[in-house]
């Protein structure tokens, strides 16, 4: 039987993909270039000059002063380019600053940090003196009965220390400078603390509002300036060194420490201030660049002082002591024949 079927013959023509494009490798590209370029970058900032990176700067801040400048070029391998001054708002490069920064060791401390270290540890030092005064009027059985009249605190000038007077007991007689008993053993135990720091001293004496009885020519303001330099007088006695005393002043009623009652007892006192290094050049007249203007050192590298030529006589007796700075009667002042 005779097979009539068509035979079908199916040709499958076969082709290659189509083009899928390169923009990737245009991405790509842009990509690396950008990496080198900021790689670069952070190359030429680790190893740029402080001298040059200032340069760059105003180089980008005003880029037609350095275009018309002695060189066209930021970064000129013959030199460092020179702005010209008048066509550019950039800052001249100081290189005497930059050299003395570069001369400065890792070990070193930079000379406008000296000062402020310095006044750092004269603090922690006048902090450690409060405390151990502290701990003294704690300590001692003659002071703790006097705590309540005497105050300290760190003020801008230094460590402040303030002796009043209480209703039933002050610490001179009425209208004088002649010191009670108390407050001289006061002023006693006080001086063999505080002569432990180097730090010089000032001494005030206030007193109230009430007008002084007495003669015209003799007031408050004599009257606390006296009892100021009596003070003085029995701090010296108990072995403080007197070129250690900065200043002696009296303030009358000029600066109350209760202004809502001037007659209050409490303004009646005695303030010692031990210094800081800048309090004491202000009080001795120093100006910041009139004297000498490198910075103070700290204190246990500070230049000792002189030696007496004689050595300090020994805190006297307290008897002794009172009869020789009791040199006032009723307000007038007696000559010490001594010299005292």
């Amino acid at each position: 039987m005779e097979n009539n079927q068509p035979i079908i013959v199916k040709r499958v023509k076969k082709t290659a993909g189509g083009h899928h494009g390169g923009a990737w490798k245009i991405a790509f590209a842009d990509f690396a270039t950008a990496m080198m370029a900021f790689f670069l970058v952070m190359w030429l900032m680790s190893v740029a000059t402080p001298e040059q990176k200032k340069l760059i700067s105003g180089y980008f801040k005003d880029p037609i002063g350095f275009s018309e400048s002695a060189s066209p070029f930021v970064i000129d391998l013959g030199g460092s380019p020179t702005p010209a001054p008048d066509r550019t708002l950039n800052q001249p490069v100081d290189d005497q600053t930059e050299g003395e920064q570069r001369e400065i060791e890792p070990g070193q401390v930079a000379p406008d940090q000296a000062e402020g270290i310095a006044e750092e540890v004269e603090r922690e030092r006048l902090e450690l003196l409060l405390q151990e005064l502290q701990n003294k009027v704690e300590e001692n059985p003659q002071l703790q009965r006097f705590k309540d009249q005497i105050l300290f605190e760190i003020t801008q000038d230094g460590l402040r220390i303030q002796i009043m007077d209480a209703e039933n007991r002050p610490m001179f007689a009425s209208g004088s400078a002649r010191l009670q008993p108390y407050f001289e053993d006061i002023l006693l135990a006080l001086a063999d603390t505080i002569k432990a720091v180097p730090n010089k001293i000032s001494i005030s004496g206030h007193t109230d509002a009430k007008p002084f009885a007495g003669d015209g020519e003799y007031g408050n303001w004599e009257l606390s300036a006296n009892r100021a330099n009596a003070a003085r007088r029995a701090l010296i006695a108990g072995g403080y060194d007197e070129a250690q005393v900065a200043r002696v002043v009296g303030y009358a009623s000029s600066a109350l420490f209760d202004r809502d009652d001037p007659l209050n007892p409490v303004n009646r006192r005695i303030d010692i201030v031990v210094l800081t290094k800048k309090a004491q050049r202000a009080i001795e007249g120093e100006q910041d660049g009139s004297g000498d203007s490198s910075p103070a050192a700290p204190p246990d590298q500070a230049a000792p002082t002189a030696s007496p030529v004689e050595p300090a006589a020994a805190p006297l007796p307290s008897t002794e002591v009172r009869e020789r700075l009791n040199i006032f009667d009723q307000g007038q002042l007696l000559l010490d024949p001594a010299g005292e």
